[in-house]
């Protein structure tokens, strides 16, 4: 029986977003060798989309309080790459990874799955 994810980050500095997930975000951690750091995720769901012009995959993290979570970090040191945006489904938000990439952020308004 299937017990679980693996999702994987592609990054261009993926020491930096690995310090990054274990010390700004204080996710538990553990080391599958040579330092390839493997994090805990806080519970999760998957939606299936249908694909538009390109297809790939995303990764979203989600809170309860967007804005309290964007002060948190802020005062964290972490960037964000755009402004809240009210998505009608839920309020939307990105951050910038130090190895230059985005990670979703957002607090949803539809019916979640992850603690069913």
């Amino acid at each position: 029986m299937i017990n679980g994810a693996h999702v994987i980050i592609y990054s261009r500095d993926a020491e930096a977003d690995r310090a990054f997930f274990r010390d700004v975000l204080g996710y538990p951690h553990v080391d599958a060798g040579r330092g390839w750091l493997t994090f805990k995720l806080p519970p999760a769901e998957v939606a299936v989309h249908p694909v538009g012009e390109r297809e790939a995959h995303e990764l979203f993290l989600m809170c309860d309080d967007l804005e309290q979570t964007v002060a948190d970090l802020t005062s964290r040191g972490v960037e964000f790459v755009r402004s809240p945006e009210d998505q009608g489904w839920g309020i939307l938000t990105s951050i910038r990874l130090p190895g230059g990439g985005e990670l979703g952020l957002y607090q949803p308004r539809h019916q979640t799955a992850y603690d069913l």
